[in-house]
């Protein structure tokens, strides 16, 4: 494949990678969904920590040129993963959280997405580097 790669080319790969990634979004949101109920926002924080572990993954096969960033950044990162993470979810669900006055459930959502979704992010990016030595 050439280096160029037309404008048509990257915006139906952010078109594909994002119709694949809200489709697995909407999947594993409806699975966890039925297996652990309402309650608290599992589902929103499951994709979360799924989305920043790939994520990692994915920079690090970039940066140490396993992947074509013009094909995989556009396709994977903006497409995919733009369309499957929920960041926008997790902070409506920590909005109503509060707003419904379950500020403990609120602090714990807050506190887990963004803790394990940055850890998972992190052993991405340590997965591809000890790999690629």
């Amino acid at each position: 494949m050439s280096s160029t790669i037309s404008n048509f080319t990257l915006y139906a790969f952010v078109a594909i990678g994002g119709a694949c990634g809200a489709s697995l979004r909407f999947y594993i949101y409806q699975l966890v969904l039925n297996w652990l109920g309402k309650g608290f926002p599992f589902a929103t924080l499951m994709v979360n920590i799924i989305g920043s572990f790939m994520m990692g993954l994915l920079y690090q096969l970039i940066d140490h040129e396993i992947l074509n960033i013009n094909v995989h950044r556009t396709l994977l990162g903006i497409g995919f993963l733009g369309a499957f993470t929920t960041f926008s979810t997790f902070s409506l669900d920590s909005l109503l959280l509060i707003q419904q006055g379950d500020l403990i459930k609120a602090a714990i959502n807050i506190l887990l997405n963004v803790s394990l979704c940055i850890a998972a992010a992190g052993l991405g990016l340590y997965l591809v580097s000890s790999l690629a030595k």
